[in-house]
């Protein structure tokens, strides 16, 4: 009589409550985690085992500052980090001398060494303030990849096709347009899922206009006969303006490391319906806080107490509880129309100065003319009373001078 080896089981590890409350917090306000089922059963495997994960971020230094928009990724790393699993923090040094091309309809130029070199040094220091470096690993992704050279690349680029790599959105619509791609762009998802391989990770992270790169990881892990990684995106957030996503160049953004009254100012200054979204993806408070404050400001709570609250939270993340409480009470002096106690101060010669010329030379307007305006729409003061002739020339001494809610400079007048 045959007999037929045994098949050998894949060992089921229990779900229990912590493996529950890990997937819980792994969802909570990302986009997508692909595949669920699989994460559950790492983090059951993880729990079982008590073998920390393997978790992956990794930032290309493209400029030298982090805004909190990067944070959404960067909290959600803390989160994860809290439970217990590694945290690595990948620097894309290699990647970033190719040039990232997600969601562009064109060939973005790739940065240079020195430039790549100089962002890199702030990096890690501000993503500190989210996470806990005594349990971060950082990586830098020119350890593996420049050691490949010519022969490696090649046999890496074997493990992907063409057909496939054009499935991306992007490349999709600009090779139906007719719009350049460069042979190096199709190498970046390629480099960003070799990463996944050389750290053997179990989960990585990113937005959502990452979700192509981080499957090209996925699939090259298999390749490589790895356990294949799962992947979580967070959704991008928007900037102040509530319409495009946080950036730099569209200077909507919150740098985390802006002075903690102007931090504090621009929280406020966000619409009540973004204000939530921002408690989802910013916030520290739990899921059952957030949802009690949401129901008390339904139910005739002034909205600002919450956008308060959410303010000094972000504010004391990157500065301190006293700085955020000193924030607030500068903002509630400029809002009451008081003067704040740090503000700048300028010495200036050319007493008599017409009010215009006056305001461009403290920095507080682009133009003479542009001070006139705010002068006609009643938006200038001197010592916190409303200046309303545009023919005023102001006398030697020193006054405050405020135009708008927020600019304020201390001016010394000699003649």
């Amino acid at each position: 009589m045959s007999t037929s080896a045994a098949q050998p089981t894949a060992t089921v590890f229990p779900v229990t409550d912590r493996v529950r409350e890990a997937l819980a917090t792994s969802l909570r306000g990302c986009d997508e985690l692909l595949p669920e089922a699989e994460w559950l059963k790492k983090l059951a495997r993880s729990e079982a085992t008590g073998t920390p994960l393997r978790i992956k971020l990794g930032l290309d230094p493209t400029a030298p500052d982090i805004h909190i928009g990067h944070t959404v990724v960067l909290n959600k790393m803390r989160q994860l980090q809290d439970l217990g699993h590694t945290v690595i923090f990948l620097i894309g040094d290699f990647t970033s001398m190719i040039g990232d091309p997600s969601g562009r309809n064109a060939t973005r130029p790739p940065l240079t060494r020195e430039q790549i070199e100089a962002n890199a040094k702030t990096y890690y220091a501000q993503a500190s303030l989210v996470l806990d470096p005594a349990r971060t690993e950082i990586r830098y992704n020119s350890e593996w990849s420049d050691p490949l050279g010519a022969r490696g690349m090649i046999q890496l680029a074997a493990k992907y096709t063409v057909a496939r790599m054009l499935e991306r959105d992007d490349f999709t619509k600009r090779f139906q347009s007719n719009t350049p791609i460069s042979v190096h762009e199709l190498l970046y998802p390629l480099m960003q899922g070799y990463d996944s391989v050389a750290l053997k990770s179990d989960l990585e992270l990113g937005g959502t206009d990452q979700k192509f790169n981080l499957l090209v990881g996925r699939a090259l892990q298999s390749e490589y006969r790895q356990e294949p990684q799962c992947i979580l995106t967070m959704p991008l957030l928007e900037g102040l303006d509530g319409i495009e996503k946080m950036s730099k160049s569209k200077n909507n953004y919150v740098a985390i490391t802006e002075p903690a009254n102007s931090m504090f100012a621009k929280v406020l200054s966000i619409s009540d319906v973004q204000m939530w979204k921002w408690y989802t993806l910013l916030s520290f408070r739990s899921v059952a806080e957030i949802a009690a404050l949401q129901a008390e400001v339904q139910v005739g709570r002034n909205p600002k107490d919450a956008k308060v609250l959410l303010a000094k939270e972000i504010t004391a993340r990157f500065h301190s509880l006293a700085a955020a409480e000193a924030a607030e009470q500068d903002f509630n002096k400029r809002a009451q129309g008081g003067i704040p106690d740090e503000i700048p101060s300028v010495s200036l010669a050319g007493a008599p100065m017409a009010i215009g010329a006056l305001l461009k030379a403290a920095n507080l307007v682009p133009s003479s003319s542009e001070g006139l305006r705010m002068v006609e729409q009643g938006g200038v003061r001197i010592d916190g009373v409303v200046v309303s002739d545009k023919g005023l020339k102001v006398e030697a001494g020193t006054v405050v001078l405020q135009v708008g809610k927020r600019k304020f400079a201390r001016v010394t007048l000699t003649a």
